[in-house]
């Protein structure tokens, strides 16, 4: 019996997929980095708040439609996802407020 060497196939790679996540990268990277200056510069309050709210709603938005595909998806598709991480987050938002507001005496 002869021994055979499996064959391995090396492709070349795909430049346009390689652009199109160094893409990605770049608009996290700018989403973030908008992020950190709004976090160390703005004094903390309701606007602060509002703003890492739609900040993280908007990374959270294009994470998963780059990522899990759901760009490419029917919209609805995208929506079924998005629009409940919505209110989760509005709701996470709305108990940090009230219990703010809660006193101890």
């Amino acid at each position: 019996m002869a021994h055979h060497e499996p064959q391995v196939i090396v492709l070349p790679p795909d430049k346009e997929k390689i652009k199109k996540l160094w893409r990605v990268a770049l608009i996290l990277l700018l989403v973030t980095m908008v992020e950190f200056i709004i976090a160390f510069t703005l004094p903390h309050g309701p606007s602060k708040t509002f703003l890492f709210v739609i900040l993280t709603i908007v990374k959270a938005g294009y994470i998963v439609g780059e990522f899990m595909h759901l760009r490419y998806e029917v919209k609805v598709l995208f929506w079924a996802v998005l629009v409940p991480m919505i209110f989760i987050v509005w709701m996470l938002v709305a108990f940090v407020y009230e219990g703010t507001k809660i006193v101890t005496y």
